[in-house]
């Protein structure tokens, strides 16, 4: 069994690094939705790596107050040995493309996860994209274009899932 990260590890990162509160809960929220829908599709036939993505989840934004904190996670996951977590962390921010919905892995349910969370909840792929739209500074269509194709792809990964297990991600979160 490949050695994951530890809670100890995790908070010890947070001090490290100085990850604000508000960014540790938003990691927290975001480990949570990504075990949720795991677990779902685990008891479906998937075999994915709850550990991974908990621990990935929880260490994604560790850097988050430092310019391309992806990278910085991607360094400092990868001097502690953690490669898998560290090839999660450095493409969350831009991840090119979901594998098919056969072979979804733990990547794929982080950045799914990330997409629908904002700050510390759940909150379903239009607010979060509604969110992230209103951070890009006037002037950028490109980059609003850009953010609205990769809505309309993890939309079609997310309507896959449900059909996988039965119930919309909505359905999944929100009480």
């Amino acid at each position: 069994m490949t050695k994951r990260i530890s809670q100890s590890e995790i908070q010890d990162l947070y001090v490290k690094w100085h990850t604000p509160d508000k960014v540790k809960a938003h990691c927290k929220a975001v480990s949570d939705v990504g075990v949720k829908m795991a677990e779902e599709l685990n008891k479906h036939g998937y075999n994915l790596d709850i550990e991974l993505i908990k621990g990935s989840g929880l260490v994604h934004d560790v850097a988050r107050i430092y310019e391309k904190h992806e990278l910085i996670g991607f360094d400092i996951l990868s001097e502690m040995g953690y490669e898998d977590e560290a090839n999660i962390v450095k493409v969350h921010m831009r991840y090119p493309k979901y594998n098919e919905i056969q072979n979804l892995n733990e990547c794929d349910i982080i950045c799914l996860a990330d997409r629908v969370v904002k700050e510390n909840k759940y909150v379903g792929l239009d607010e979060r994209i509604e969110y992230i739209i209103g951070k890009v500074p006037e002037g950028n269509p490109d980059v609003i274009e850009r953010i609205l194709q990769k809505k309309v792809e993890t939309r079609e990964v997310l309507d896959q899932i449900a059909q996988i297990i039965g119930k919309t991600i909505d359905e999944l979160f929100i009480d």
